[in-house]
């Protein structure tokens, strides 16, 4: 049975003309810098965000755990919003790697630049030196919430003034830049790096990048060989990256609308909680009864129809190119009888 799969925007598969792109692609050895098609990536992403190098990368977790060690410190710390991504899905690699603490601000995913502020320690000789804020935009686990541009620079602001470093975990920045109007190279220009992924919204099949100055960026990328992450013949994939830049960053509008059309119709259901007004961009996040959201997810799956219980009474869906607003209102129906279904009696 085919599935209508809203678990993540990751799931996409490549699309024939990505393949063809991907086929076509002239590589070379990336290690020795000789991939042309990764060189040509790298220099494409650098100038739509306005910095002078990038790095491509296997994943947004590697882009952003580079950017945490390369700009803090063994025992330092690093200010991010409350259930940002480098705190919750890349599994403790600050801690591990860059060996640093977090401090979480903020609620329901964003932050401000008062927030900030408070947080940043005083200088002590027992307290950990506040080095880096990272921001996430959008902002996944609130249901991918946008920074405005006010608030970017207002936070990099505070963070420079204080004597840190600022990184954007821009995974769907594009999504921000399509909803909000604003350019992703405006959103990146407060920041001392920015990491972009093309694996989730626009739909390649691997990889993300970091972006920064050259000397961050050549530091960046002596440890992505130390953590294994020198690639070779890596054109392959930089090339769906690049037809993904070029081909998919325009039309996430449709998603954004298909998450907005799929919330709607369910904003009426019982026994599940959404504010349509709410989805700004191609996440939806469903609140339903205590404890009932993987036993709603299981009986979506046998109809058919896969979204995340990413806690046990909420639930998450994610548009993508790979589903057709039709088909999100499909599994819009699919889950309202499911609610239903499994409603408890009175």
């Amino acid at each position: 049975m085919p599935f209508i799969d809203l678990r993540s925007d990751t799931v996409t598969q490549p699309t024939p003309q990505m393949r063809q792109a991907m086929a076509a692609a002239p590589v070379g050895d990336d290690v020795f810098g000789e991939d042309p098609t990764v060189c040509e990536l790298e220099a494409r992403v650098a100038a739509l965000l306005g910095k002078e190098a990038a790095l491509f990368v296997v994943s947004g977790t590697m882009a952003n755990q580079l950017a945490i060690w390369t700009q803090a410190r063994p025992g330092d710390e690093v200010i991010v919003g409350r259930e940002a991504h480098v705190a919750v899905y890349e599994t403790g690699a600050a801690a591990a790697l860059a060996g640093v603490q977090m401090s979480y601000v903020g609620e329901d995913g964003l932050f401000t630049a008062e927030d900030v502020s408070r947080a940043i320690r005083p200088l002590h000789d027992y307290s950990p030196r506040t080095s880096l804020v990272a921001l996430e935009n959008t902002h996944n686990r609130s249901g991918g919430r946008v920074f405005s541009l006010e608030s970017c620079r207002a936070i990099a602001l505070v963070a420079r003034q204080g004597g840190l470093a600022a990184h954007l975990d821009g995974a769907r920045l594009w999504n921000a830049s399509v909803k909000s109007g604003v350019p992703v190279q405006d959103f990146a220009a407060p920041f001392d790096t920015v990491s972009v992924c093309f694996s989730k919204g626009l739909g390649a099949p691997v990889g993300s990048a970091l972006a920064g100055s050259r000397d961050l960026i050549r530091e960046a990328r002596r440890r992505r060989k130390m953590l294994g992450g020198g690639m070779r013949q890596a054109g392959i994939l930089a090339a769906a990256a690049l037809y993904a830049l070029e081909h998919h960053r325009e039309r996430l509008r449709l998603d954004h609308e298909a998450a907005h059309a799929f919330a709607a119709r369910l904003a009426r259901t019982p026994g599940i909680s959404v504010e349509p007004a709410a989805v700004e961009t191609n996440i939806v996040n469903l609140a339903v009864s205590e404890g009932m959201a993987p036993h709603i997810a299981a009986r979506a799956r046998e109809l058919g129809v896969l979204v995340s219980a990413i806690q046990p009474s909420l639930l998450r869906a994610v548009t993508h190119l790979d589903v057709s607003k039709a088909e999100v209102l499909q599994a819009a129906e699919v889950l309202e009888r499911v609610a239903v279904e499994l409603a408890p009696r009175s």
